[in-house]
């Protein structure tokens, strides 16, 4: 549909044919003109030189004129000038989802870079800077858990938080139960239609009241839905051995034993998924596999709205057919 200043449409664009009458009355004014010119034989035009001319002969053509641009306007008027305006009422129901990490000292491991608990932090940043419509929360775990930050939707809140995270603020161990009964925990009476938990540790269960088990099946009678990852490479690792005085460790050599099969237990009850990463960009990987599962649920309606916009268009060639016939019939009328 033809376009008048992006927002105007003619519901009767094809009667836009009827401009071309436009021209023939300006023709046919031109053509009378020289037809009905009156003639007077003088002898000589040199005593007419001085004679003013008159201020009508200046504005012949006005009525013409108004005539042209009020057949326009009455052209424009028929063929329907409407406005169309839309919008969109976008309904948005973001996901619930608190984000276990493991803390404990084998987090400091160096297979990825520059260590294990760094890399999670940086990449699960990245996550939640892309959910900018979900609420999130953080509880972390080694031989103990606790929340850091419950369902929050300021996202520059929890992001921030990430910052003081390190190892050494809970007992040292790695409670993956206890972990997981506080993050349902903390997401269980959410009315969202989505919950989840993503689970993060590298190794074994083998502190805490709560039997990693137990815990998914707590998860799955409260219809939260649980992503496992478990990081670091295969083989061996640089990590902490033994603590220094002064809170440094001394690194070395070690095996790494991830209990794979418990966390693809867990992930399989609740209907997550498990996720293996061995490297920083195998985990950004894993979350972008997670956020493509978990997706924001949008409800989205369009409305359109047409208004009729000939009414100025109207009132306009009016004015004009009077001020024409007041000029015709007044002003000009010795020249008409």
């Amino acid at each position: 549909m033809f376009n008048f200043f992006n927002d105007i449409t003619f519901a009767n664009l094809e009667l836009r044919w009827l401009f071309l009458i436009i021209p023939f009355i300006i023709a046919w004014h031109i053509y009378k003109r020289k037809t009905y010119n009156a003639e007077l034989n003088v002898s000589s035009l040199s005593n007419l030189k001085n004679v003013p001319v008159s201020f009508k002969q200046y504005f012949r053509h006005v009525v013409i004129a108004l005539r042209v641009f009020s057949i326009a306007l009455i052209i424009i008027v028929l063929m329907r000038p409407q406005s169309r305006s839309s919008f969109k009422n976008v309904k948005t129901e973001g996901i619930d989802i608190v984000m276990a990490l493991d803390i404990s000292g084998s987090m400091l491991a160096k297979d990825f870079k520059p260590d294990r608990l760094e890399a999670a932090k940086e990449v699960a940043q990245e996550f939640i800077d892309d959910r900018p419509n979900d609420r999130i929360g953080l509880v972390i775990f080694s031989g103990e858990s606790f929340t850091q930050c419950p369902l929050t939707t300021d996202h520059a809140v929890i992001k921030n938080l990430f910052s003081s995270i390190k190892t050494g603020m809970v007992a040292d161990g790695t409670a993956i139960g206890n972990g997981l009964a506080t993050s349902v925990a903390r997401v269980k009476d959410s009315k969202a239609k989505s919950k989840v938990v993503i689970l993060l540790t590298d190794g074994v269960n083998n502190q805490g009241q709560v039997a990693p088990l137990t815990a998914a099946e707590i998860a799955k009678k409260f219809d939260v839905r649980v992503y496992t990852i478990g990081v670091g490479t295969m083989g061996k690792a640089l990590s902490p051995i033994a603590l220094y005085p002064d809170g440094s460790y001394q690194y070395g050599y070690v095996d790494v034993n991830i209990d794979e099969k418990t966390l693809t237990h867990i992930a399989a009850l609740t209907g997550g998924k498990y996720f293996r990463a061995t490297d920083k960009d195998k985990l950004k990987d894993v979350y972008k596999e997670i956020d493509r599962l978990e997706k924001t649920i949008f409800e989205e309606k369009n409305y359109t709205n047409k208004a009729e916009k000939y009414y100025p268009f109207a009132l306009i060639a009016t004015i004009l057919l009077l001020v024409e016939f007041i000029i015709r019939n007044t002003l000009l009328k010795s020249l008409i």
